[in-house]
């Protein structure tokens, strides 16, 4: 049974119609683009920090716009399996650091800075406890990266990123997006002083959120959207630039009202570490299109944390996928968030 609400054929009314009378725009946004107050801050943010680099620091930071290997430089592995290139967060000064964590204020919410912080926190945590083998882990182990100059008009893109993190920010005039970027952490949570601790706060939200969201399915919903009792690893995580999946599960359309409402908000937690300007364009974008866009579920469907989902729709593709390493599935996660449209930017520049 399929429950529509009626604005969403208007929507879709209005979204071929967009689509059919602005072609030329679109083809000319490329070409003609001016930042907004957003990306003005952004690139102002981006040329104070750049301003307190060394002329070798700045070299090793930055890279030309076309360097297409630079950009899908980015992974999920720590130093000593995958090698980063730029400028490590180790050797920055505490001015510079400073400057670059207000660089990423600009790019990121609030919530993602403070995801950001955690996650380098959590890897510092796990090189205290002895990491694994003859691997490097910790904070000091974070890259930073320019691929092109900081502009209002021209694109250029921002990387950060070091062990389960992978920031790609890409920046077109008035438009910024993550896409691709990889998100997780381990550990997720820890115990200190004989106390359990959240050390990536995220994380939690987007747990409760997702089995809130399974647990609303009908038993028929359901049958759709698990599609396995065995959990399964990334399927677009790094190396797999240009890559699509069809969508599998349950759609939107299939979704009562307040099922599709969860469903938004689920997405969100994920697309929230974006700033609110941004954020704003991005999840019209997905409202937009959710009738298209798809939850589907890999592991068991009686706990929370330890499987694998999957958002699919036509401008963004979502993955939750914890990992047995370590013994608890929902201490270690790799989770990656993708554009088929749009990532690096390539919708807006063509």
């Amino acid at each position: 049974m399929h429950y529509r609400r009626t604005f969403h054929i208007g929507l879709l009314a209005l979204t071929l119609t967009t689509l059919f009378l602005n072609t030329t725009p679109i083809a000319l946004a490329a070409t003609a683009v001016t930042a907004d107050t957003q990306t003005t801050r952004v690139v102002s943010a981006a040329d104070a920090f750049l301003a307190t680099l060394t002329a070798a620091q700045k070299k090793a930071a930055s890279f030309a716009y076309t360097d297409a290997a630079q950009r899908a430089r980015w992974s999920n592995f720590p130093t000593g399996i995958f090698q980063r290139q730029g400028l490590r967060w180790g050797d920055l000064s505490a001015v510079q650091r400073t400057s670059l964590i207000k660089l990423l204020g600009t790019v990121l919410s609030a919530d993602g800075l403070a995801m950001v912080k955690q996650q380098m926190n959590a890897d510092d945590v796990l090189k205290a406890s002895g990491g694994l083998g003859n691997l490097t882990f910790g904070s000091d182990q974070y890259f930073v990266a320019f691929l092109g100059t900081p502009s209002g008009t021209s694109p250029w893109m921002l990387q950060f990123g070091g062990h389960h993190l992978a920031l790609n920010a890409t920046v077109v005039g008035p438009n910024i997006t993550l896409a691709p970027s990889l998100t997780g952490g381990q550990p997720i949570k820890a115990t200190e002083n004989g106390r359990a601790v959240v050390i990536v706060q995220k994380v939690p939200q987007e747990v409760k959120d997702s089995y809130a969201m399974l647990s609303s399915l009908s038993p028929a919903q359901k049958a759709r959207a698990v599609i396995s009792n065995t959990r399964i690893d990334l399927v677009l995580g790094p190396g797999k630039d240009g890559k699509t999946l069809q969508p599998e599960g349950l759609p939107a359309s299939a979704m009562t009202a307040a099922q599709e409402t969860q469903f938004l908000a689920l997405i969100k937690d994920r697309l929230g570490i974006l700033n609110d300007n941004d954020l704003a364009a991005k999840m019209t974008s997905v409202t937009q299109n959710i009738d298209k866009t798809y939850f589907a579920w890999y592991g068991p469907a009686t706990a929370a944390g330890v499987s694998y989902y999957r958002v699919t729709g036509p401008t963004v593709l979502i993955e939750f996928s914890p990992q047995q390493l370590g013994g608890d599935p929902s201490n270690h996660l790799h989770n990656m968030y993708r554009d088929p449209t749009n990532d690096y930017g390539a919708a807006w520049t063509k």
